[in-house]
């Protein structure tokens, strides 16, 4: 018997059947078996051994490939549960998912895991990747599964196959002695995940998500095709960890948390004069793009939220009071509101686009082991924005969103950034044709600006279809911030009408936006970006004037006096202590410029220039250094810096 086997360039081969991922890995060339990790057959994942048995559409996976390095980092939590097994029997495994980088495994064991724990694991698994296990998919009976591993002791695995609906194929995969519960794919054994993984880290987790459920400990991991993707990964970690904001904001003095407060930030006056330079950024490029900033408030009555659809959607995240018998909700976004007053008076169609701004004070009730430093608090900004418009205006008006998001990220120092098109998921609101027209008004302004983007089909708000804007920093972090949506169902929902040039009453189409998203956040990556070293102008100590001599005190505070007036953030040292301390002091504050003010400089009206990251030293007039200095903050000058 034998069937047509289809492949990616459109090619069609007539092979004997039953024949399997690796026998066509191996038809094509030895190099390709080798890499080899999986198959797609019709658009699934299979294992490699999993025998095909009719025409099929196939491309072969290989280890260095996105869906590859998930089969890997999957296989690879199988390999640590089964190591986990062998050192520690009495410990039940539960569930273990391949993550972005990684893998995790959640694990129910009385006594603790340590670090040293960790390393024997580790070894362990690499003790079993040796032994070369052969992998084997086997497909079990509902009853014999639970009965199996609930006679293993195994009670969460059990669990989960009863959850399972009826018509749901049992598939267990055997490596060695060991079992485990899984859809697949998987590798054809545990030789080829080779030597390119760690264990990371450990961390509490509850089963199922679920604080009202078991604690359990979760191992975390990462794998990667080889030793060398490894290194690479781990070498960019610890970049990461030495621009860690948390640390940099203790050692840069710009903010604290505190468990009084969890998830919201007490800015210090360095972290708020960043936070003040950012926001003030924005409105200046918002007003000149035609919005107007408005400020709603953070206490509404709970209907509102109610007619918007939040409050049945979102109210779990909702933070609720009662007062004389109303319920309030503390806004966690700010969009009903902006329809508040957009519906304050008549509106025509030559009001539109009608576009309205607001820096809107959100807090959402996070889960208390999702809050990490200030980039995921309860309690944050948006630089929130919403374009009423018609449908005809939305190509430009999100042509022009783009644009203005650009000119913003290149400020910040973002060059590269990623575009996603999120399009209809099946439970939505308004007509196919609505949505036809939107996500083509989309795709069209993403063709306009030039540029590539990626389609996430079915992953759409349920009120419209949007853009997702993505920053890649300088470590190869990717970070989503700014967005685009568009929005069919609020404004009718809250009341919203302008009247046509027809004199007929119309809902308009609401356009959410960000660029930033939450300001907490944004100043969290943008410290990160810079690792501290922020450009002069989002310094939040632009200057620092330093003097040699006491005698030159009177001077140094007419220096510090000619900047502040000229705008410039400038603090005075007059302590009376070496020039070379001072210098090296104020250096780790990563401030972009120290004066040195001697006898000679109060003598000549001069100041010696110390540059961050240069140990060169340059003596100039004070009138120059203000113009050059405010030159470079005015341009946004981003500097290349050495910490």
């Amino acid at each position: 018997m034998s069937i047509n086997i289809t492949f990616p360039d459109g090619a069609v081969k007539q092979l004997d059947a039953p024949i399997t991922g690796t026998d066509i890995a191996n038809g094509i060339s030895s190099g390709l078996r080798r890499n080899a990790v999986a198959i797609l057959v019709n658009g699934e994942l299979w294992d490699l051994s999993r025998e095909i048995t009719e025409d099929a559409t196939v491309d072969i996976i290989t280890r260095d490939s996105e869906p590859g390095l998930e089969v890997l980092r999957h296989d690879a939590a199988h390999v640590m549960a089964e190591a986990v097994k062998e050192l520690y029997p009495e410990t039940q495994v539960t569930i273990g998912p391949s993550i972005e980088n990684g893998f995790y495994y959640d694990f129910a064991r009385e006594e603790a895991f340590t670090p040293e724990d960790l390393d024997k694991i580790e070894t362990r698994m690499k003790e079993i990747v040796k032994r070369n296990e052969t992998i084997q998919r086997e497909v079990w009976d509902r009853n014999e599964a639970i009965e199996y591993f609930r006679g293993l002791g195994e009670e969460y695995k059990a669990e989960i196959i009863q959850d399972l609906p009826e018509n749901e194929t049992i598939t267990v995969y055997r490596q060695g002695d060991f079992l485990d519960l899984c859809r697949g794919p998987h590798l054809p054994s545990t030789g080829l995940l080779r030597d390119g993984f760690k264990l990371t880290k450990l961390a509490g987790s509850y089963w199922r998500g679920d604080s009202n459920n078991a604690q359990l400990q979760r191992i975390y991991g990462t794998a990667w095709s080889d030793k060398k993707q490894l290194k690479a990964y781990l070498k960019r970690m610890e970049e990461a960890e030495k621009r860690d904001h948390r640390k940099l904001g203790k050692t840069l003095d710009l903010f604290h948390l505190q468990d009084e407060a969890p998830g919201s930030v007490f800015w210090h006056p360095k972290g708020w004069a960043i936070y003040q330079a950012v926001q003030q950024y924005m409105a200046e490029k918002q007003y000149a793009r035609g919005y107007q900033e408005i400020k709603t408030p953070q206490v509404v009555d709970i209907s509102l939220w109610e007619k918007s659809g939040h409050a049945s959607k979102f109210g779990d995240d909702m933070f609720t009071l009662v007062n004389d018998d109303r319920e309030y909700a503390i806004k966690p976004m700010n969009c009903p509101c902006h329809v508040q007053v957009f519906n304050q008076g008549l509106k025509s169609y030559r009001d539109l686009p009608l576009r309205l701004a607001e820096f809107g004070s959100c807090h959402r009730n996070e889960m208390s082991g999702a809050l990490h430093g200030i980039m995921r608090v309860r309690s944050f900004v948006q630089d929130d924005g919403h374009i009423f418009c018609t449908e005809a205006q939305i190509q430009e008006e999100v042509k022009e969103f783009i644009n203005f998001l650009h000119d913003v990220y290149a400020d910040f120092g973002f060059d590269e950034v990623i575009y996603k098109l999120s399009t209809r998921p099946e439970q939505r609101v308004g007509t196919d044709e609505e949505w036809d027209r939107a996500e083509q008004a989309l795709e069209q302004a993403l063709n306009d600006n030039d540029l590539d983007w990626e389609l996430q089909p079915g992953e759409g708000a349920f009120y419209g279809p949007k853009i997702e804007f993505s920053l890649k920093d300088c470590i190869g972090r990717v970070w989503q911030c700014g967005t685009v949506q568009v929005d069919f169902s609020m404004p009718g929902r809250l009341g919203a009408e302008y009247i046509a040039e027809d004199g007929s009453k119309q809902v308009p189409v609401m356009l959410h936006r960000a660029i930033l998203g939450s300001i907490e956040r944004f100043l969290g990556i943008l410290i990160e970006q810079h690792a501290g070293a922020l450009p002069a102008w989002l310094a939040p100590q632009q200057v620092m004037v330093a003097t040699i001599v006491t005698d030159a005190n009177d001077y140094a505070e007419e220096v510090v006096k000619a900047l502040r007036n000229a705008g410039i953030r400038t603090e005075v040292d007059l302590r009376n202590e070496k020039i070379g301390y001072k210098v090296r002091q104020h250096s780790l504050q990563k401030i972009p410029a120290i004066l040195c003010i001697g006898k000679r400089e109060a003598e000549e009206g001069t100041v010696a220039v110390r540059r961050f990251g240069s140990k060169a030293q340059t003596v100039m007039p004070l009138e120059d250094f203000i113009d050059q200095f405010q030159t470079e903050t005015d341009e946004k000058q981003m500097l290349e810096l050495t910490a």
